[in-house]
């Protein structure tokens, strides 16, 4: 077992914004654009050609694979088993599509862990509050909430971590949710307290 990381399963559905690598033919990653913001997802080896003749931008896919998340880092990497194809846009609908659907990388976010332990301990209702707490201050759009596997500290669940702080916490109750999105993530509320406090008078 690897002690330096949780690894996880993952499923998410997004809209190809390109596919990257030096070899066109052979990409190693996909660029998605999800609701919470873009994400690079690693390609295992045996899908990298064939994705790369059908593919192409804009492309609605369902991705599942693997999650892999770094205790000393609090970094979060992705990678593909499957990929399927959803919808595929017409050329000319394109342009329109991809710079709306495309938005800019979420900077911020609160990982979760969800597994058995952690859920027992009120995980749930710690998610819920995360949620309600940040869309209470207009931040849903600005920090992503991603749940992840165990993070080994599962007498001491629910657990979490504020990136890019990488701040810690456990033992985590739904009460202190509104405390801690204040201290970490104070900065973007106000902004956009004020964004709404200026549309709200113009």
């Amino acid at each position: 077992m690897n002690k330096e990381a949780g690894i996880s399963t993952f499923r998410l559905e997004g809209r190809l914004v390109r596919l990257v690598g030096k070899d066109e033919g052979k990409p190693k990653r996909l660029l998605v654009a999800t609701a919470e913001g873009e994400c690079c997802i690693k390609l295992s080896k045996y899908l990298r050609r064939p994705l790369a003749e059908v593919l192409r931008p804009g492309d609605w896919l369902e991705i599942a694979g693997e999650q892999k998340y770094k205790y000393k880092t609090g970094e979060l990497k992705l990678k593909a088993f499957q990929v399927n194809l959803k919808a595929r846009v017409k050329p000319e609908e394109l342009e329109k599509l991809l710079p709306s659907a495309v938005t800019a990388p979420v900077k911020s976010s609160v990982i979760l862990c969800q597994k058995s332990s952690c859920r027992q301990r009120g995980a749930a209702l710690v998610n819920r509050a995360m949620r309600e707490s940040l869309r209470d201050r207009g931040l849903e759009d600005q920090v992503a909430i991603k749940e992840t596997g165990c993070m080994k500290q599962c007498k001491q669940g629910p657990c979490m971590v504020f990136m890019p702080d990488k701040a810690r916490y456990t033992q985590v109750e739904p009460k202190q949710v509104p405390m801690l999105v204040e201290k970490h993530f104070a900065a973007g509320a106000n902004k956009s307290l004020k964004a709404k406090q200026s549309a709200t008078t113009d």
